[in-house]
């Protein structure tokens, strides 16, 4: 039986915590804040994430059911941070990630990181060694329910756009971050034949084939490969979108607003398969994991520059896997 969702924290309380040393940086776009915190220095502000983040998911489908979304990732010591967009007309929390870097993930005996996504995913011997301590994990991802829609709230076209340019900022605070690990939601309520074109398009154009992670319980979808296969039948990723695009409207849905968004942000994103989450309302959770430097050259402009220009050193980020996009590097 679900938890009745604790009333919003007091505004006074919030502000206190948003210090000015825990701001990150103005974002590009309807001049919001963005702030970085724990729920150690700031557990105001953790009890405000944690009733945002159980209402929006609760709304689409998913949520823990309890009171606020906190769980042990978020309160531990040395756990996750939180990273908010903060709006300082209004005086209220936009969205927010919570978000740990590898250098920081503690191991359990059998080589496998204590992280959310654990339970779900089996991590190689080759994305610990290779990977993982030049990777940030991202997670909780979420947009307040009164920023979810653009004729309502005007500020909310730009809701998810404030939150990348967080995650811009992220690599240049840590320069040794050169990976985004995280995951693609999809909920039960959606259509079980739009859930299996989008995620048969995802595994077709961006498969990982090193298996370098990979689900513990894949998801086995209801839609047979032959019938997939046959709508899917381009060997362009532009061209098989346009059929995607398509057939989901055929159905009367979207494509989810972050998974247009992801698939959109690198060509060379690799997709780790999907697993349910059991323990948060049965949503289907995507692994995958995208190169900083791979990012498609406009959103790394858009996100980055504004911050670059106080920090030079983010130009010179990079794993030297992309020599097209970098055309001025040796």
């Amino acid at each position: 039986m679900e938890e009745e969702i604790i009333q919003p924290i007091d505004k006074a309380l919030l502000k206190r915590e948003l210090s000015a040393e825990r701001q990150l940086r103005m974002t590009n776009k309807s001049h919001n804040e963005i702030y970085i915190v724990t729920a150690h220095e700031a557990p105001n502000v953790m009890k405000e994430i944690g009733r945002l983040r159980e209402i929006a998911f609760r709304s689409a489908g998913g949520g823990t059911g309890k009171a606020m979304d906190i769980d042990n990732f978020d309160t531990m010591e040395n756990g996750c941070k939180q990273l908010i967009v903060w709006n300082p007309e209004a005086e209220e929390i936009i969205g927010g990630y919570r978000y740990l870097f590898g250098s920081d993930w503690k191991i359990d005996t059998k080589g496998q990181p204590v992280l959310a996504t654990s339970h779900m995913f089996h991590f190689s011997d080759q994305f610990m060694k290779e990977y993982a301590p030049y990777t940030v994990e991202l997670g909780r991802s979420f947009v307040s329910l009164e920023y979810q829609n653009v004729r309502t709230n005007s500020k909310s076209i730009f809701a998810l756009d404030n939150l990348w340019d967080g995650l811009g900022a992220l690599t240049i605070i840590n320069p040794k971050c050169k990976y985004f690990f995280g995951k693609m939601t999809m909920y039960p309520s959606y259509i079980r034949k739009g859930r299996d074109m989008i995620l048969y398009f995802l595994k077709k154009h961006f498969d990982d084939k090193d298996n370098l992670i990979v689900p513990i319980k894949p998801l086995k979808i209801d839609t047979s490969e032959d019938e997939l296969s046959a709508i899917f039948c381009e060997n362009d990723f532009k061209k098989d979108y346009r059929i995607l695009n398509r057939e989901i409207r055929h159905l009367g849905y979207n494509i989810p607003p972050l998974v247009n968004a992801y698939m959109s942000l690198s060509p060379t994103m690799k997709l780790f398969g999907t697993a349910i989450n059991c323990g948060f309302g049965e949503v289907e959770e995507t692994g995958i994991l995208i190169a900083v430097d791979e990012i498609l050259e406009d959103k790394r402009v858009r996100h980055i520059d504004s911050f670059v220009k106080e920090h030079p050193e983010a130009l010179y980020i990079t794993s030297g896997a992309n020599k097209v996009i970098y055309k001025d590097k040796p």
